[in-house]
């Protein structure tokens, strides 16, 4: 008898990647250079530079929380990015995205406002 292969669904398209801050220098780079925006949610600091890209960095300190705790807020940081940014068409920023206390169990759609308004406030978005 002839094995069948279960069905897969085809997988949706995924947005392409966005391009992230990875070294020390270039997250504190951001933070001394770049323009700073709060909100209940988070904390943003963008800093305009010459290449064509977007590339975004996330931290969450320890003073937040646990270790759960962090990841869950650096998982809903990211959500938001997700979907967010591509909408927008930024180019020529480096984002730096810092959880607060508020950002694990803020209610998500507040989430989401909280980043416009704070991509807007520091001069990224119109």
């Amino acid at each position: 008898m002839e094995r069948q292969e279960p069905y897969a669904a085809p997988l949706p398209s995924a947005a392409p990647r966005l391009a992230r801050l990875k070294k020390r220098r270039e997250f504190l780079r951001a933070a001394s250079r770049g323009k700073r925006a709060a909100k209940p949610g988070l904390v943003l600091q963008a800093l305009a530079v010459p290449e064509p890209s977007l590339r975004l960095g996330f931290t969450v300190t320890k003073k937040i929380g646990n270790a759960v705790i962090r990841n869950r807020a650096r998982r809903r940081l990211k959500e938001a990015v997700r979907l967010t940014l591509p909408d927008m068409g930024l180019s020529g920023w480096d984002l730096v995205l810092i959880g607060r206390d508020a950002t694990a169990e803020r209610p998500f759609p507040l989430l989401i406002e909280d980043l416009r308004a704070a991509l807007r406030q520091a001069g990224v978005a119109p």
